[in-house]
């Protein structure tokens, strides 16, 4: 990743006053295949990969961080709708286990825990991986692609392994 960053910045181009321009189309037409879910992480980050190459710009610094944050904006969003319908699905599997007098661990609570230390996992994950640009500028992409991989990950696992998916 840290190479790729580099020849990105050696090759970049100035930077003009344009709003960049960033559509999920890459992502979700990736996604949308019948595909397993190992060929699913291939799609996280097409849809920033297009956006640095189609703008202007795109392939500097500051261009590279705002398609990766765009990116990672989609991956929030694609996470909270996921988030949604997660608890309701472990809370009925509860019942039904309570049901029939399982010993199961409670899925609900489990989940809640698994997402508080997801929350502190990819933050602590992201400031490691800032940290190791010692502050630069390329400090900002890298922190922004660390979020979104981590964020894209964990909303695909909760995906296929919550909601079989």
């Amino acid at each position: 990743m840290k190479k790729c960053l580099l020849i990105r910045v050696f090759a970049a181009t100035p930077v003009v006053a344009q709003d960049r321009v960033y559509a999920p189309d890459a992502t979700r037409a990736c996604l949308a295949d019948d595909a397993d879910d190992a060929t699913k992480q291939v799609c996280i980050g097409q849809s920033a990969q297009r956006c640095m190459s189609g703008n202007m710009g795109g392939d500097s610094t500051y261009g590279m961080g705002g398609c990766l944050s765009a990116e990672l904006e989609y991956w929030d969003a694609a996470f909270v709708a996921t988030c949604k319908q997660v608890p309701t699905e472990a809370k009925h599997n509860d019942a039904e286990m309570a049901e029939i007098g399982a010993s199961a661990p409670n899925q609900a609570n489990a989940l809640r825990d698994m997402q508080h230390a997801r929350i502190t996992f990819r933050d602590a994950t992201g400031d490691d991986e800032y940290s190791q640009w010692g502050g630069g500028t390329c400090g900002y992409p890298a922190i922004a692609a660390c979020l979104m991989h981590k964020t894209s990950e964990h909303t695909l696992y909760l995906e296929q392994s919550r909601l079989g998916g």
